[in-house]
């Protein structure tokens, strides 16, 4: 028997307090007891329905009733919130699409972010970690967001895709102006305008790989487009956009969170810096614990669905809480600890089912190397006392814009 939520009075998640940014999880457990899906208003007054719990949770990212498609939506502030253009190039991409277009898209990029191919970046990794590194050791003081984190992603992402070092900060501001959630639904003339400017960049990047092409995925893509017709132009832009973007913006916040949350732990800090070797199941732990999305993943409800017994109407906004799932009591023991010797840590901060992310790897292996590293290089670690201390993300990207530290110089 389904239970109906339209009398179910939406619960906000309070995106401008301050206390819920910085720890939004004892909300995420009320709502996780209250009920197994329930109404919520989201970053920008979006009203969606929060699946709260793990294995629903698990299921939901399956099931093929819930759309990737925000045409789908019956919300029409989600796509009045996307730039106004005149084609679909926005929504033609992996992360919104459904098969049979998400399986031909998904496969045309997919050998490049294989476990094998992704560690044969190890040492270029690495050594982009050590040069940022480099520049800050001698003070003693960073902000390891703005200093290490932001730009060891976007340096790694950049070269794979073949963009010239000397633009990518252009399209760091772009992005920021197009995803920046805060209380309010973002301005449709601010995004619009950053639409445009990047649009216009990708479309020039095309062309120049296009007439010179190189030994880089995006030389790979515009072969692909250009002999095969496998992309049409709309999706190519789309494809690069979501590359670009997907490939640093989660992968900061995963390095940045890291960082802060084992300052706060000083027990499983100084676990990890004495045995290096945790690191690959610490970065999961960190996922679990505090991951890069809040509270979860959107899909959009093709009909009317009933998810765990609740009915959801067609053209509902359904949340799957992984941050509030993978702290799940019935899935995690003892889920509010963080435990960086945990096992059994099959989160969802990565997704499930056709769209897990494709970049995880990627990420997985970034994480390691830029907290093993700080934990290596920067002995004395702390936070700075004298800064205003961490200043947190508002809306659902999660992580820290501004990490404020002090350490040994000449570490």
């Amino acid at each position: 028997m389904s239970e109906h939520t339209g009398e179910q009075r939406p619960t906000l998640l309070p995106y401008g307090d301050p206390a819920f940014l910085a720890d939004p999880f004892p909300l995420y457990r009320q709502l996780r007891e209250d009920g197994p899906v329930r109404r919520v208003v989201a970053a920008g007054g979006l009203e969606a329905w929060l699946v709260t719990r793990y294995e629903d949770g698990l299921a939901a990212l399956s099931d093929s009733r819930l759309s990737s498609d925000v045409r789908d939506a019956s919300d029409g502030r989600l796509l009045a919130q996307l730039p106004d253009t005149e084609s679909d190039s926005m929504l033609s991409n992996m992360l919104r699409s459904d098969p049979p277009d998400h399986t031909r898209l998904r496969r045309l990029v997919s050998k490049a972010f294989t476990a094998r191919r992704v560690a044969q970046m190890r040492p270029r990794i690495q050594a982009v970690a050590d040069d940022l590194l480099d520049a800050v050791v001698p003070a003693g003081r960073a902000d390891l967001v703005a200093d290490f984190a932001l730009p060891l992603p976007v340096t790694v992402i950049g070269e794979l895709l073949g963009v010239p070092a000397d633009q990518r900060h252009d399209f760091q501001g772009w992005t920021d102006r197009m995803l920046r959630r805060g209380t309010e639904p973002p301005d449709p003339a601010v995004v619009n305008e950053a639409w445009q400017h990047m649009r216009a960049y990708l479309t020039g990047l095309v062309h120049a790989k296009r007439a010179h092409p190189g030994d880089d995925l995006l030389s790979d893509l515009v072969a692909a487009r250009d002999a095969e017709q496998r992309l049409s132009e709309d999706e190519l832009i789309a494809m690069v956009f979501l590359l670009l973007v997907a490939g640093y913006i989660t992968t900061v916040n995963l390095i940045g969170t890291g960082i802060a949350t084992l300052l706060a732990h000083p027990d499983q800090f100084e676990l990890l810096r004495c045995d290096p070797g945790l690191l690959p199941g610490a970065i999961e732990e960190f996922l679990r614990y505090d991951g890069p999305v809040s509270p979860g993943i959107a899909r959009f409800a093709r009909e009317d669905v009933e998810i765990a017994g609740v009915a959801v109407p067609r053209g509902a906004t359904v949340l799957i809480g992984s941050a509030v799932a993978d702290r799940d009591p019935k899935r995690f023991s003892d889920p509010d600890r963080l435990d960086i010797t945990r096992q059994d840590n099959a989160h969802l901060a990565f997704g499930h089912g056709i769209h897990y992310c494709l970049g995880a790897p990627l990420a997985r292996l970034e994480g390691q190397i830029a907290i093993g590293t700080v934990l290596r290089r920067l002995p004395g670690l702390a936070l700075d006392t004298g800064a205003d201390g961490i200043r947190r993300r508002p809306g659902g990207l999660r992580g820290p814009e501004c990490l404020p530290v002090t350490f040994a110089p000449g570490g």
